[in-house]
């Protein structure tokens, strides 16, 4: 979408803001991931946790919603504490009431997704699903093109959703709705987490929040079927793309991305998870989902392509002056 350089230059205030590790990650290698780019990030981590959710609902039958969400965040939360192996110590009670709720949204954000894609296809649930974040978008912004952007990515996102859901379960389209508010939480939440812990120490301790909170609900629903090895093996799958890579990279961009273009991104994601629900679940593409699909991409891309210029515009000024 961007170069390099502009996408170098849009996120320079940013990282010096966030520190000397916010450009490292886990396990301290540096610029590994950061290199991509905030929005390389982003898309890298949107390709991954939508062919996750695919993943997770061929794997629904055998676990039940509640056990593959435990299995995902548990998995998710023994890989991040050993690789990352953050420091328990010498965090202010600011720091650890962040984390906490950080750890509290991505358990309710996972479990109100997979309640819903357990009741509607996955296309039309990440559809309603990013809405949280195009609303987000709109209250985040201090810019009126802003606004022209989220409201092509949102005429998308109906479009995607064949202009209407009257036909879907209404209790999928609740749980849809919920997931996409707690996922604007999200992304708050994760800036303000990635702020105040080095490296994803801070992303590592709230999904094991996440984990401690929601494995007792999938004991209950699944019981003994959670640790055959089936099911454990593609549970561990799961987990890895749709928590452990995706949460990391988003986690790194938004170090580097404000939260309002990272918002109109996300609008991404229904054209992501319907590729992933063609490819994985023979879920075939309609014409005006294809339609869909370009209008998000469009509005993605203007909404960086904004972002990106404002830096830029400002060095170019002031060298001219």
């Amino acid at each position: 979408m961007t170069t390099p350089s502009a996408a170098n230059t849009a996120t320079s205030a940013a990282v010096h803001a966030a520190g000397p590790h916010s450009d490292q990650a886990p396990g301290g290698a540096p610029r590994r991931w950061g290199s991509l780019g905030p929005v390389g990030l982003v898309l890298a981590g949107g390709i991954s946790v939508q062919f996750g959710g695919a993943l997770a609902v061929t794997l629904m039958p055998r676990a039940g919603a509640l056990g593959v969400v435990s299995l995902r965040l548990l998995v998710a939360a023994v890989v991040l504490m050993v690789i990352c192996r953050p420091r328990l110590r010498g965090h202010s009670r600011a720091d650890w009431g962040t984390v906490i709720v950080f750890g509290i949204t991505m358990a309710g954000m996972n479990g109100l997704f997979y309640q819903s894609v357990d009741r509607i296809p996955l296309g039309p649930a990440v559809t309603l699903e990013v809405l949280g974040p195009l609303i987000l978008s709109v209250a985040a912004s201090r810019r009126a093109v802003n606004l022209v952007w989220a409201a092509l990515a949102l005429a998308g996102v109906f479009l995607l959703g064949g202009g209407g859901f009257s036909s879907l379960d209404p209790i999928g389209v609740l749980f849809a709705l919920g997931a996409g508010a707690m996922w604007a939480a999200y992304i708050l939440f994760s800036a303000r987490t990635g702020r105040r812990f080095p490296q994803a120490d801070g992303l590592a301790l709230a999904m094991a929040v996440a984990a401690v909170l929601f494995v007792p609900l999938g004991v209950a629903e699944s019981g003994a079927k959670l640790v055959e090895p089936t099911t454990l093996a593609l549970g561990a799958a799961v987990a890895l793309l749709s928590s452990v890579l995706p949460y990391t990279l988003e986690l790194l961009a938004l170090r580097r991305l404000p939260a309002s273009t990272f918002a109109i991104m996300m609008s991404l994601e229904p054209a992501l998870a319907a590729t992933a629900g063609f490819l994985v679940l023979d879920q075939a593409l309609t014409a005006p989902e294809a339609a869909a699909i370009a209008l998000v991409i469009a509005a993605s891309m203007g909404a960086v392509r904004t972002q990106v210029g404002r830096p830029a515009k400002r060095k170019a000024a002031r060298s001219g002056g």
